[in-house]
C-alpha cells in the first residue's frame, strides 16, 4: 500500500468515524424546547432586591409565577412588564453560585399548572406528577430519570444577566 492510498483509508475512517459520532449524538438530542415558548421578564433592580428576592449564592433557588392574581412570591414587586413563562419560573444559583433559569412546567405534563419542584435531600428538580428528575445545578436542565429521559425531554431553559437599561440582573427568553 502506498502512500496516498493509506491517506485516503486514514481520511475514509475519519469520515465514517465523524459519521458514527454524530450519529450516536443525534440519537442523545434532548429536546429542551418542548415547553411552548412564552414571554418571560423578571427584573431585580438592585443588588439589594437581587439579595432579597434572588439567587446569591451556590444551591439557592426560588419559584416566580404570575398566573393573574395568584403572585408568588406575594411581596416581589411585580410590574406591568413582569412575564414568568409558560407555567413560572425557577431561579437556580448553579454549584458556583452562577445564575440560571427554567421554566417551571414539566416538560413531560406540559401543563402550566403541574409545576417542577426542588427536593432538598438530593439537590434535583422533580415533577409530582409524572416523577422525571432533572439536573438543575449541574447540568442545565438534563433529565435525571423517569419519562423525561425515556422521552429525551429537559426543562425550557432561559437567559440571565444584567439588564441592559440599567438593571442589576434580568430573567429573560
Amino acid at each position: 500500500m502506498n502512500l496516498s492510498s493509506a491517506t485516503r483509508n486514514l481520511a475514509k475512517a475519519a469520515v465514517s468515524a465523524t459519521a458514527a459520532l454524530t450519529l450516536l449524538s443525534a440519537c442523545e438530542q434532548v429536546d429542551f424546547d418542548r415547553v411552548p415558548p412564552t414571554n418571560v421578564r423578571l427584573s431585580f433592580d438592585t443588588q439589594a432586591e437581587w439579595d432579597k428576592y434572588g439567587t446569591p449564592g451556590a444551591l439557592d433557588h426560588k419559584e416566580f409565577i404570575l398566573d393573574g392574581n395568584y403572585r408568588v412570591p406575594s411581596d416581589f414587586p411585580w410590574t406591568a412588564l413582569t412575564y414568568t413563562g409558560f407555567g413560572g419560573i425557577l431561579l437556580v444559583g448553579d454549584i458556583s453560585g452562577a445564575p440560571y433559569a427554567y421554566d417551571l412546567a414539566c416538560p413531560v405534563e406540559l401543563r402550566r399548572d403541574v409545576r417542577i419542584k426542588i427536593d432538598p435531600e438530593t439537590n434535583e428538580a422533580y415533577c409530582p406528577s409524572c416523577g422525571s428528575h432533572y439536573s438543575v445545578y449541574t447540568n442545565y436542565g438534563s433529565p435525571l430519570s423517569g419519562e423525561a429521559r425515556k422521552l429525551k425531554r429537559g426543562l425550557r431553559r432561559f437567559n440571565v444577566g444584567p439588564g441592559m437599561n440599567g438593571e442589576f440582573m434580568v430573567v429573560s427568553r
